[in-house]
């Protein structure tokens, strides 16, 4: 049986991350945790954290990093993760969700970060053609819509275009992605944990390479060991 994983998946919005970490749970057999379905799931189901968050969010303000990642704590102390691991996606994405998230883990710490590259004019192209589930957030596109009627496979919500997926609100928050996670990167990188890949070309080629970077690193750790 192929062995868990404890994953950290980064990128750009548009760059595949969410499919890529549905794809990578599945074959390692690990929960894909996403905290922005946990947050909507919070904000629907008027938990004290999500109408906390509903009004931050109401009022244009971030999710502060205590309840992002007071969120992540709870969930990876669920036994479905204690044993085989996870594949987090969505977090961290500061250095102070990373250390957070560092505390969070110990003992067993991550295998690996994989922060997924993709060309901005590749994303604007996919952003613009992106639809979303009001209800569940799965993600669809004009190429690849639901099977009946904009209507989702999933939860069986309305599939519609974000208000914010024009071409300059696009550009805006890759811009603020890239200044958020340049730091983050670094930090990854000078704890030896990240690698960055292409993320371009099919999912399954995608998929391939990330499944090929941490048997990589499983077989250079078992060499230093």
């Amino acid at each position: 049986m192929i062995p868990g994983v404890r994953l950290v998946v980064l990128g750009k919005q548009g760059a595949g991350k969410g499919t890529q970490c549905v794809r990578l749970s599945h074959h390692y057999v690990v929960p894909h945790i996403s905290t922005g379905d946990m947050l909507r799931g919070e904000v629907k189901s008027r938990t004290p954290l999500g109408v906390r968050a509903q009004s931050l969010m109401d009022q244009g303000d971030l999710i502060p990093d205590d309840m992002v990642m007071e969120m992540v704590r709870l969930r990876l102390s669920e036994r479905d993760t204690r044993g085989r691991g996870f594949v987090l996606d969505g977090c961290p994405r500061t250095t102070a969700q990373a250390e957070a998230l560092e505390d969070i883990v110990f003992p067993f710490g991550l295998d690996l970060v994989v922060d997924l590259h993709v060309e901005t004019s590749l994303v604007l192209k996919r952003l613009a053609s992106r639809r979303v589930c009001v209800d569940c957030g799965a993600n669809y596109s004009t190429a690849a819509p639901p099977m009946m009627n904009w209507t989702c496979d999933v939860c069986g919500g309305e599939v519609v275009q974000r208000e914010d997926d024009t071409e300059e609100a696009i550009k805006r928050r890759l811009a603020l992605y890239e200044a958020q996670t340049a730091p983050l990167i670094a930090w990854y990188a000078e704890r030896d944990l990240l690698v960055s890949l292409n993320g371009t070309g099919s999912p399954d080629a995608v998929t391939r390479r990330v499944v090929g970077a941490i048997d990589v690193r499983r077989q250079k750790r078992k060499g230093t060991s």
